[in-house]
């Protein structure tokens, strides 16, 4: 009978174990994903604040939020760009945005993870008064 070396598979795993030992974060990394805080409504040709909240566990130089977009009424105003060397400050971060009304807003923000993808867009809508 035939001796099956298990030597050749305790290496791999051995390093496999000591990677997620190393980076913890890795293992409970999620996908990035965004919330919008605007007003309910505003007054036609105001400005308001847009604010967009991104959750992402784990970023670190692997595995990051690598974009972040915004939309209005389906014209992007806004991308934030990351990279291995120009992550953002924390895994947890918030961006602000003025935009003066013209009229009702439908506002869209979505946000993507460099390994994992994203949770989805996130929506708001803007009435004028």
């Amino acid at each position: 009978m035939k001796k099956i070396k298990y030597r050749k598979y305790i290496t791999p795993a051995v390093l496999i174990f000591l990677f997620i030992l190393c980076f913890p974060a890795l293992s409970s990394a999620d996908k990035s994903s965004v919330t919008v805080e605007a007003p309910e409504n505003a007054e036609k040709g105001s400005e308001i604040i847009i604010r967009i909240n991104v959750k992402h566990s784990g970023n670190n130089f692997l595995h990051y939020t690598d974009w972040v977009y915004v939309s209005v009424n389906g014209k992007e105003i806004k991308r934030w760009e990351f990279s291995t060397f120009n992550r953002p400050e924390a895994e947890n971060f918030s961006r602000e945005i003025r935009y003066r009304v013209n009229g009702p807003l439908e506002i869209i923000a979505e946000a993507n993870c460099s390994l994992h993808g994203s949770a989805g867009p996130a929506k708001k809508n803007v009435a004028v008064r």
